[in-house]
């Protein structure tokens, strides 16, 4: 079991280093219509993963322990939502296609404050990763290691896109291949961090885990509402991220229910 905890836990990572390594062979930027469909379909992967490995499991857990299903629920979403908010408005860093930094002042480097971005939207999927783990090793919690597993995947496979959305435009913008695609993997380490730090945490809080589902799945959706979907649907051709959004909310949608 521990060695299925850590595949489990290193799968996302995986994902952002090989997306990381496109620009080792890459010799432009990505276009933009392709770039707009990959924010949407990570957008789509989030949204269905909060919802069917974080929400429901949530709302399925409470009842066995004969809570009110919609508070835990309710209380960890926004709870979710309120943390993010806290270390968007906190950690200097800057979104892409934006020379206008947020969080405090500092004076980072744009390089640096564009990879801090992509960190703080991936604390919420390495929280979420780390906790569906926790309960799938747990009694009664209907979440199996299968379901573990397809939340995993499908993280990953969006984090590939993600990967190569960091390490091209740090290379467009000056820095070398190499330490672009260093950068872009460094983005993504915080995941299996906060997926470890969540895991024994909620090992030792078994009883919060309703809460805990709820809180990783308002992370995540206050990373998509103020970050992807924005940046998908910015400019020209914004039917392109929403058709991103179907196809990635499909993909969680079917990995979830035929491995979950």
């Amino acid at each position: 079991m521990l060695l299925n905890g850590l595949i489990i836990i290193l799968i996302p990572f995986l994902g952002t280093s090989l997306g990381s390594a496109v620009v080792l062979f890459s010799k432009g930027e990505l276009n933009q219509k392709l770039q707009k469909f990959l924010l949407g379909f990570a957008s789509g992967v989030m949204i269905a993963a909060s919802i069917w490995s974080l929400l429901i499991p949530s709302i399925e857990m409470a009842e066995s322990q004969n809570i009110v299903a919609w508070i835990p629920a309710t209380v960890g979403f926004l709870l979710g939502i309120g943390f993010l908010l806290l270390l968007d408005s906190v950690i200097p860093h800057m979104h892409l296609d934006s020379d206008n930094p947020e969080g405090v002042r500092s004076s980072l480097s744009k390089n640096t404050m564009l990879v801090l971005a992509v960190t703080l939207h991936n604390i919420p999927e390495g929280m979420a990763v780390g906790v569906t783990f926790v309960g799938a090793i747990s009694d009664n919690t209907g979440i199996t290691v299968a379901g573990a597993l397809a939340l995993a995947v499908g993280i990953a496979i969006q984090n590939f896109p993600e990967g190569a959305i960091i390490s091209l435009p740090l290379h467009a913008g000056g820095a070398s291949r190499k330490k672009s695609c260093f950068l872009g993997i460094m983005s993504g380490v915080v995941e299996p961090i906060g997926a470890v730090l969540t895991v024994i945490f909620a090992g030792i809080a078994v009883p919060l885990l309703p809460y805990l589902l709820s809180f990783a799945a308002g992370a995540m959706i206050y990373v998509v509402t103020e970050e992807l979907i924005p940046e998908s649907q910015n400019g020209k051709h914004s039917n392109i991220g929403t058709i991103g959004v179907a196809i990635g909310f499909t993909l969680m949608m079917v990995l979830d229910v035929a491995l979950g």
